[in-house]
């Protein structure tokens, strides 16, 4: 069974860092199986982190097709991954888009990402597009069962998880074939 995301608008009051309040309306990510299901889970889900009241303002399904959380990453960015397949009867290139969200702390690491996550793809793909996603949180539906809490708490520890901040120096990994070395020596 796959997976359907719903993207929910919540609108409340928030205070800047200024002490002002202001309303603001702030996309997130359910795992539901009906618009119903998705209403009732945010509702749940924003219960814990909002005190005040909170409005609804929209409900859509998202186009996802995969969410990866990853380490010490604090975004959400939205990957469009181009799947590329020949087509034998008309002789042409076909292109399949399909939309990954992923974490990162930039495009770079989101372009990283993305390749990571494609690397045990066996058919050729191109990366067009990768854009920083406005979705604040990602909320996974788990059924409580055993093998899934332990899915769960590896979900939210990624989340979670502090970024890492880069250092400053640069360290070259690269390797080279000793037989193409070999050559230009």
């Amino acid at each position: 069974m796959s997976t359907t995301w719903y993207e929910c608008k919540v609108k409340y009051r928030k205070t800047d860092d200024t002490g002002k309040q202001k309303v603001t309306t702030e996309p997130y990510l359910v795992d539901a199986l009906s618009y119903t299901e998705a209403e009732k889970r945010i509702n749940e889900e924003m219960a814990t982190y909002i005190s005040e009241e909170f409005k609804i303002t929209n409900i859509k399904v998202a186009n996802f097709s995969e969410i990866h959380p990853f380490e010490n990453a604090d975004r959400w960015f939205k990957s469009k991954v181009s799947l590329l397949a020949y087509d034998e009867e008309s002789g042409k290139e076909r292109k399949t888009n399909m939309y990954i969200l992923l974490q990162a702390n930039d495009i770079k690491e989101a372009y990283d990402n993305t390749v990571q996550v494609m690397k045990g793809t066996m058919g050729d793909y191109s990366i067009p597009a990768i854009a920083e996603s406005p979705i604040l949180d990602v909320f996974p539906y788990f059924s409580g069962e055993e093998g899934e809490l332990e899915q769960l708490e590896k979900f939210n520890a990624l989340k979670a998880s502090v970024p890492e901040i880069a250092s400053p120096e640069i360290e070259d990994t690269t390797e080279f074939d000793a037989e193409i070395v070999a050559e230009y020596n």
